[in-house]
């Protein structure tokens, strides 16, 4: 007997306890198990900083591409590729440091990424790099990386030291971090709900045989826009209509995977063994994952990426950042910023495909296969050697004014349902 109405109706028991922001999703997929050999980076970012954009840098080395805090000037990145086929990203550990490093000198993970995407092209470079930094360096995180030449490792990182895990030689071919690190005390996990959680649609995913043939969409649309909570046995995307017609459709925004904190969801798609650099891609959803749409970016030499999506220095309606905070603000968390009606989430038009006549989830996807029919064919015949690297970038710079009005679009009835909701 189903009973996820019974154990949602639990759950509002529960305290809705404020955890630190920096609290992110994320996992490495081997190319081992991937239909086309390709390795997946995908994060889901948690962050004070909600407004983030994608922007492109000349490094010292490599050009790259990368999720930043929209008022960034330079200098931090959240995740990102560069053109030599690396590509890193982290996720905060809150276990390793054991030391009395004080805290102005800490948090410099964003920087240490920055500066491998400049300099390095393997795990090899990165670890060099890692050995050659200065001590302490400032750092209490798992970094994520992925190259051109098959590598693909977890790095649980602290302030003198790191420890390598390869995802290669993961038994399920694929390895989920939250914000512990195995390595250290365990006293001191968290986001261990969340690792369950991912953990349990990787699993469920491989077994049914998805995992391999997901691609970056179906990871993002399967994990960042997933209402399953494995502590307490609840899948609200597929048991949507009962909970919705059994409830007010509110939860309690705790240990889900896409949270109030939520700035975006990226998944690099990477090359296989020996591959071109040139035909990596990153996806973005810039925003509170279940009203933002994902967005193709190529990872090349000169700045290809679309203006909406590289906002400076904050995101206006007119962009994807922007126009995912207003309707996240409309749709999601409406409710009063006073006692804790702030720690709620109303998933009312996040699932509704009843007399509504729509969700946000159909909308974004709907608005995802648009962009997706106009991108894939082009870089197909890229990757087929049918077009070369300028014509494929040109052809890209055209479309790519297409993808906002798309995004616009596909929201369009929501937002009429809205004004009369």
């Amino acid at each position: 007997m189903k009973t996820p109405c019974i154990l949602l109706v639990l759950s509002f028991l529960l305290p809705l306890w404020h955890f630190e922001a920096k609290a992110c999703t994320a996992v490495i997929i081997s190319g081992k198990i991937t239909s086309d050999g390709r390795p997946i980076m995908w994060k889901n970012r948690d962050t004070d900083h909600l407004d983030n954009s994608i922007r492109h840098f000349k490094g010292e080395k490599y050009a790259f591409t990368g999720l930043v805090n929209s008022e960034s000037e330079g200098g931090e990145v959240w995740i990102g590729a560069n053109t030599a086929g690396f590509s890193i990203m982290n996720t905060a550990s809150y276990c390793l440091k054991n030391d009395d490093v004080p805290a102005d000198m800490m948090d410099r993970e964003g920087r240490l990424m920055y500066r491998a995407l400049e300099i390095c092209a393997t795990l090899e470079d990165f670890e060099n790099f890692l050995d050659t930094l200065g001590r302490p360096m400032g750092v209490e995180a798992n970094f994520g990386c992925i190259d051109a030449f098959g590598g693909a490792a977890w790095y649980e990182t602290g302030n003198f030291s790191y420890v390598r895990f390869d995802v290669n030689a993961a038994e399920e071919g694929f390895r989920v971090v939250t914000n512990f690190s195995e390595t250290g005390d365990e006293l001191r996990w968290k986001g261990v709900e969340r690792y369950e959680t991912a953990c349990a649609v990787f699993r469920g995913m491989n077994d049914r045989g998805s995992l391999a043939v997901a691609g970056p969409l179906g990871i993002i649309d399967s994990l960042s826009r997933s209402y399953r909570h494995e502590v307490m046995g609840i899948d609200l995307v597929r048991d949507s209509r009962e909970f919705l017609s059994r409830t007010k459709g509110v939860v309690p925004d705790q240990d889900f995977i896409p949270r109030r904190s939520t700035s975006a969801a990226v998944a690099v798609h990477g090359v296989p063994a020996g591959g071109d650099p040139a035909e990596t891609v990153l996806w973005a959803a810039l925003g509170y994952p279940a009203v933002a749409v994902t967005v193709p970016v190529p990872v090349s030499e000169e700045d290809h990426i679309p203006l909406e999506l590289s906002s400076f220095p904050v995101s206006s309606e007119n962009t994807f950042c922007g126009l995912a905070g207003i309707l996240k603000r409309r749709l999601v968390f409406h409710f009063p910023e006073i006692s804790n009606y702030s720690e709620y989430a109303d998933l009312n038009f996040v699932l509704d495909n009843g007399n509504k006549g729509t969700s946000t989830l159909a909308c974004c996807r709907r608005a995802e296969a648009a962009i997706k029919e106009k991108f894939l064919p082009i870089y197909r015949e890229y990757c087929d050697g049918k077009l070369d690297e300028d014509e494929y970038l040109k052809r890209y710079d055209s479309i790519s004014r297409e993808f906002f009005p798309i995004y616009e679009k596909a929201f369009e009835l929501i937002a009429e349902l809205h004004k009369n909701h």
